[in-house]
């Protein structure tokens, strides 16, 4: 096993490292100079030139590269040209929106997909089998920014249960506190669930029928096992190979698709900085949230080839040998 780690951990720094050169990369050709958006369109050669200076944009750009990543291993970050502030403060700050957020989404999705694919498979092509998939369907097909904005419509305007946006903060001192931090993410954590819960309880049936078919349940059945027992003590183990590749992947994929959500919500999020910071042409704070998305996405990957190996002790001989 702690060979079969190493080997992962491996992987994950030179993914990592290959992620930020191509991140790097591609925020050098995009078009636009920020020197000349911060001073405006007004703005004389020589001052851009000083600004760019004072920035480090005259150097070239392996320069700029291998000044970027060595601050980032002695765990300093750069200064965003909006806020004049250290983009490590700025995410902290925002995620602690996003990644509650995320978490809530991801919670409800595992809550809900797990239960409706399990019993979807228990009850394959009779009438609970058909209305899950319905269901589901339907989940598929609404983009989570229109669901959003039906649950405001809902919820927010024509019950008045909840408040339409905006983020109280999770202190007392602030105004908030825990319950109305919760309250305030929770439309935002159900419309992004709902894509993910449908895709989760797909891949859960398809997963639980084909275990079902395996001979060790047969096997199981002939000893006396009830249905039930043989579903819960065997099969869901070994049928959590492909759900959790794809929780790990959607977990990712909700932090990213907050972008648009805390947009619609008006929460002060990473989504809602990013979505700032290319507006503002901020590409320091920009360069560090994406290259934050990334390794979370990375580490989440890692995570799951770990519980890969403890769910299934197959997979971590065959990585041995």
């Amino acid at each position: 096993m702690p060979l079969f780690v190493l080997r992962r951990l491996l992987s994950f720094v030179l993914t990592l490292l290959a992620t930020s050169v191509v991140v790097f990369a591609v925020l050098e050709l995009l078009p636009g100079n920020a020197a000349q958006v911060i001073l405006g369109e007004t703005a004389t050669p020589e001052s851009i030139a000083a600004m760019e200076e004072k920035l480090g944009l005259n150097q070239p750009a392996a320069a700029r590269y291998l000044s970027w990543m060595g601050g980032m291993l002695q765990g300093q970050t750069g200064l965003s040209i909006s806020y004049d502030t250290p983009t490590a403060q700025l995410m902290a700050e925002r995620m602690q929106v996003t990644l509650p957020l995320a978490v809530m989404a991801m919670g409800l999705t595992v809550a809900l997909a797990l239960a409706l694919g399990i019993y979807a498979a228990s009850q394959q092509n009779k009438a609970g089998d058909v209305g899950v998939m319905t269901l589901s369907q339907l989940g598929l097909a609404l983009p989570n920014f229109w669901l959003a904005i039906l649950l405001i419509l809902l919820f927010a305007v024509h019950l008045e249960w909840v408040s339409a946006g905006g983020f109280p903060g999770w202190s007392e001192d602030d105004g908030g506190g825990v319950g109305e931090g919760i309250k305030a993410l929770l439309l935002p954590a159900m419309a992004l669930a709902a894509v993910q819960t449908a895709i989760l309880t797909r891949v859960t049936r398809s997963a639980v029928l084909d275990t079902l078919r395996e001979d060790f349940v047969r096997t199981a059945r002939a000893k006396g096992l009830s249905r039930r027992q043989v579903l819960w003590g065997h099969v869901l183990r070994n049928a959590m190979i492909p759900v959790l590749t794809v929780m790990g992947l959607q977990f990712g994929n909700l932090i990213t698709s907050a972008i648009v959500i805390e947009n619609v919500f008006v929460l002060p999020g990473i989504g809602r900085l990013i979505f700032q910071a290319i507006a503002n042409r901020d590409l320091i704070v920009v360069r560090d949230v994406v290259m934050l998305l990334s390794a979370l996405v990375i580490l989440i990957n890692f995570c799951i080839d770990v519980l890969y190996a403890w769910i299934d002790p197959r997979l971590k001989a065959g990585h041995a040998g």
